[in-house]
């Protein structure tokens, strides 16, 4: 199945080379600070269909900070995930492609006047399991099984017409390979970002050989890591640059802790800048920029506060 992106509109590929953009922030987060209730296995995907206007809400608050690409709310979301929820695949597959179309609606409506871009996300195996596996990867499935499971899904959001695919917070090199089996011959361009702890991933694989494998993917135009420390993040862009002589993307959390026992987030926020606050200064964003970055944004608990200030410091590299 092969996609035409949409036609009129500029090429993604053609605007990462130009200049580094800037991704959005955590769209949970966002979501919740809107006094949205998250608890559902399927997180913000519910949104999709209970309360879509939220979602363009979110990607709005986004867009008018300065980022220039949304996410789309489809990180939870897949045909098994929802059929747990009583949805047959024909309403499945319209919620996913609805998650492109309210990231476009975001972009109409933004008070922007900037090319503006829509990543569909596409998040691991172990996100549909909602039990925290897609931190640890090793579902006891191979490669071809998950494969299977995420070729559908891929499909439908590449029909919506998405500008990129975001294979997002992949914990696994062998889930990676899945991934990039299952993007081949879509006709849109996509992603690969890791979710790593240190310089390996979180399955517990070499990082170095990890990024490798998405080297030779033509589908592949940025490799990188999210959802890790603003740390972990520092030291992988420099890796992920030289090992596949791509552009890097990188969007990590604030650095905050999570606290499965009080089911809370603790600790200070180092995002902004290195060993400080977010907002603070500049330094973090312009170090990832220097080391190969060219798609930089933030993750869980980084808002649009931490997205106007990165916009900022990206406006001040590009000139």
């Amino acid at each position: 199945m092969s996609v035409t992106p949409p036609s009129g509109r500029p090429d993604f590929v053609a605007a990462l080379a130009a200049g580094p953009l800037v991704l959005d922030g955590g769209m949970s987060n966002q979501l919740a600070a809107a006094g949205h209730d998250l608890s559902d296995a399927l997180w913000s995907a519910r949104l999709l269909a209970d309360d879509p206007g939220a979602v363009v809400a979110a990607h709005r608050a986004y867009f008018d900070a300065g980022a220039d690409v949304a996410i789309t709310a489809s990180y939870q979301a897949s045909f098994e995930g929802f059929a747990r929820q009583g949805l047959g695949r024909a309403e499945a597959a319209r919620l996913l492609a609805r998650s492109v179309e309210l990231a476009r609606r975001a972009a109409r409506e933004a008070a922007a006047d900037r090319p503006l871009w829509v990543a569909a996300s596409v998040g691991p195996y172990g996100a549909v399991l909602a039990d925290g596996s897609e931190y640890r990867g090793r579902y006891g499935l191979g490669v071809a099984e998950l494969e299977a499971f995420h070729r559908p899904r891929l499909e439908v959001l590449a029909a919506a017409g998405p500008d990129v695919l975001a294979l997002e917070t992949v914990p696994d090199a062998d889930e990676a390979r899945a991934l990039l089996r299952a993007v081949r011959g879509l006709g849109v361009p996509a992603w690969l970002s890791y979710s790593v702890e240190g310089d390996l991933t979180r399955a517990g694989q070499p990082l170095a050989e990890a990024f490798a494998l998405a080297a030779r993917a033509p589908e592949v135009v940025a490799v990188g890591v999210n959802c890790c420390t603003p740390a972990d993040a520092d030291r992988a862009v420099a890796l992920a640059a030289r090992v596949t002589g791509k552009p890097v993307v990188v969007y990590p959390n604030s650095g905050e802790g999570w606290d499965a026992a009080t089911r809370d987030w603790s600790g200070v926020s180092t995002f902004g800048s290195a060993g400080g606050s977010a907002g603070e200064g500049a330094g973090r964003a312009g170090g990832w920029l220097r080391d190969g970055a060219r798609l930089v944004g933030g993750c869980c608990r980084v808002g649009p506060r931490e997205i106007a200030a990165l916009a900022a410091e990206v406006a001040r590299a590009r000139h």
